[in-house]
């Protein structure tokens, strides 16, 4: 074994994200309903470590919201598993939230391949993630998120570094204390949930927190950009029959107009749920909806009270 591979070793053994759980030695011997059982508690107390992050969680996502009500981006980057959540997450906010195309990014070591079969050393690469980052022309206005279970990652902690010397937000997220991964972000998130079921297998409970922490980052984000109208998704875009029929029900609660009202309002403006509501609410026609969310950066709840004004 070489020097660098004991290094690797003796690092890994000293994450809490990796270590070896001896009552656990035996499971492979028990009664399924018992290791699912099993499973089913130790990702109970997952809720629980992220809810120890929340206050770094929403300091985060104002400083993110604000940097996108400029025109900003919100870049996701990681490996592997991590990787794969930050895709998955950016991928979910054009069709939930109307985002712009680009406006939500995932990147992943070793590019779309990664996504479905692992690219050996990629993940090493700190090259890589620069090279990642500037195809996108990261600046001042973005936001990067590194992403990584361990927080040692080279390509999540390189594209944190990199995007912070390019004078972008950085968020760091990981599941370890004192990981470098935190420490190179100006914000750093560490939800602590402790050793895997399986030893090292961090897509279980360090996966899970990584997802519940990206929908809050995403979710709450949009909300603050005008995204919602109470807890209704106002700009979903309506891509497939589910969603058409998912458009009207939300006009129709937050309007409580009849079907032929809410029929006539989508129709004046070209199935736009944001504008249908306001030409309920306000009165007003398609075109006078659309100027006067425009002028209130997309926010409904503003764009009611200039039209009640």
């Amino acid at each position: 074994m070489t020097t660098e591979h004991r290094g690797l070793r003796s690092e890994l053994e000293s994450l809490t994200t990796e270590a070896f759980r001896p009552e656990l030695a035996e499971i492979d011997t028990l009664p399924t309903l018992d290791i699912a059982r099993l499973m089913n508690g130790e990702d109970a107390g997952v809720a629980g470590a992220v809810a120890l992050q929340v206050p770094r969680i929403s300091a985060a996502i104002d400083a993110i919201a604000a940097r996108m009500a400029q025109g900003g981006r919100l870049v996701y980057a990681g490996a592997g598993t991590a990787g794969r959540l930050g895709i998955l997450d950016a991928s979910e906010c054009p069709p939930t939230f109307n985002t712009r195309p680009g406006q939500v990014v995932g990147v992943i070591a070793g590019g779309p391949t990664a996504m479905v079969t692992s690219v050996e050393g990629a993940e090493d690469s700190a090259e890589l993630a620069r090279k990642d980052l500037d195809a996108l022309g990261i600046d001042a206005s973005d936001t990067v998120v590194g992403v990584s279970a361990s927080g040692r990652t080279p390509y999540a902690v390189s594209a944190v570094e990199h995007a912070r010397g390019l004078g972008a937000l950085t968020v760091g997220l990981s599941c370890n204390a004192g990981s470098a991964l935190a420490a190179a972000a100006e914000h750093g998130i560490e939800v602590v949930v402790g050793p895997e079921l399986l030893t090292g297998s961090t897509r279980l409970k360090a996966g899970t927190a990584q997802k519940l922490v990206l929908n809050m980052l995403s979710t709450i984000t949009m909300i603050r950009l005008g995204k919602t109208y109470g807890n209704l998704m106002v700009d979903v875009r309506a891509s497939n029959e589910k969603l058409r029929a998912r458009s009207r029900r939300i006009v129709a609660l937050a309007t409580g107009a009849p079907d032929e009202e809410i029929e006539a309002a989508l129709t004046a403006t070209d199935g736009e749920v944001k504008n249908a509501v306001l030409v309920i609410l306000a009165g007003v026609d398609g075109p006078s909806a659309a100027r006067l969310l425009e002028e209130s950066g997309g926010h409904l709840r503003a764009a009611l009270a200039s039209a009640g004004g």
